[in-house]
């Protein structure tokens, strides 16, 4: 089974130079708040998925002061080590290599080392805005079809481009209809394969998620909630060309796109209610471990390398019953590596020994 033994960070945000070594499957990582128990698990994710999980601009990653930084783990492969290394340079470039050899295609990257992260914001995932919900299952299909990640950064480059032509042609009272028909040919099929892989994708995730909502809300005094998901797009009901055709005049005066796969959505419900009206926090919280733990589920599924799972801050805001039950799944029931944060060196310890697997704990 894939894992990461050694993580190297060098002008890392708050770290200046620090290397951790991991031998277990499952780590525990400990230590007083702002000390960076969140960074560390950032650059894992940084050498995983190209990118941080909390910041949009690699810049924002740097210790104060410096110029750049650089991340290198040590993955043992089926009992092959391989070196993975990612340097962010004085004018701004991102470098990845593999045992030395550049990737030159970041995008081609993803997935071979795949991971899942869950912090304590991604209740944004639940209560936040609709682009919440499909980040979510953008980054789970991109790490299963390089495809997917293909047909995404087209279409979101052609959506750019006609929006733009949408201004110019409502500020400028011009008619572009030969380009916007041009962008639109291509567009189409883009959107089209995104819509397709994600309502197959939010197929093999409802089962999934229903499982683990039950298995991780449980409790001896009260019957679990029953929750459900549906992917809700514009193209469901009418083919992407024909959506466009018909919006123009409107899409000129609102100066953007109004039809597409950037409008779809993700609907959750609770015993046929709004998941999002009527669930508690704690049930909030239930739900987006529960879709996390899903992709991981379809990710260790589908994917010749199991994922690494990364849980910031666990304990937060999450009563014991349900620290428990996540717990015991994401440790017992998964052949994952698994790092879990905790301010509280006592309260982590106490929780991994009621596993009775081996485990480690790394003090920041």
């Amino acid at each position: 089974m894939p894992q990461l033994t050694q993580l190297t960070l060098t002008q890392f945000k708050n770290y200046t130079s620090r290397q951790f070594s991991f031998q277990e499957r499952i780590i525990g990582i400990t230590g007083y708040n702002g000390v960076g128990k969140t960074n560390l698990l950032d650059a894992i994710h940084f050498l995983c998925l190209t990118k941080s999980y909390f910041t949009r601009t690699d810049q924002s990653a740097i210790k104060q002061g410096e110029m750049g930084f650089r991340l290198e783990g040590i993955f043992d492969r089926y009992s092959t080590l391989e070196s993975v290394t990612c340097i962010l340079r004085e004018n701004g470039k991102k470098e990845i290599a593999v045992d030395g050899i550049p990737v030159f295609k970041q995008a081609n990257h993803i997935g071979n080392y795949p991971l899942i992260f869950i912090a304590p914001d991604d209740t944004l995932l639940i209560t936040g805005e609709s682009k919440e919900r499909r980040s979510y299952l953008d980054q789970l299909i991109a790490q299963l079809n390089p495809d997917y990640l293909r047909n995404l950064i087209i279409y979101n480059k052609l959506l750019q481009q006609r929006n733009a032509l949408l201004k110019e042609m409502a500020e400028k009272r011009i008619n572009n209809s030969t380009v916007l028909e041009a962008i639109d040919q291509q567009l189409v099929p883009a959107g089209t394969f995104l819509q397709e892989a994600r309502h197959k994708t939010i197929h093999d995730l409802k089962p999934q998620i229903g499982l683990l909502y039950a298995n991780i809300a449980k409790t001896l005094d009260r019957p679990t909630e029953e929750v459900s998901i549906q992917y809700k797009s514009q193209l469901d009901d009418c083919p992407f060309d024909h959506l466009l055709a018909a919006n123009i005049k409107k899409d000129i005066l609102l100066q953007r796109t109004s039809q597409g796969v950037h409008r779809d959505d993700i609907l959750f419900t609770m015993q046929e209610h709004n998941f999002k009206t009527v669930a508690s926090q704690g049930q909030r919280k239930s739900l987006l471990f529960a879709l996390k733990l899903a992709a991981l589920h379809i990710l260790e599924t589908k994917n010749d390398s199991p994922p690494l799972l990364l849980l910031d801050d666990l304990f937060e805001k999450l009563d014991e019953v349900r620290v428990q039950n996540l717990i015991q799944l994401v440790c017992q029931q998964t052949v994952s590596q698994v790092f879990i944060s905790d301010t509280s060196a006592t309260r982590l310890e106490s929780n991994l020994q009621r596993l009775n697997l081996p485990y480690q704990i790394c003090c920041v």
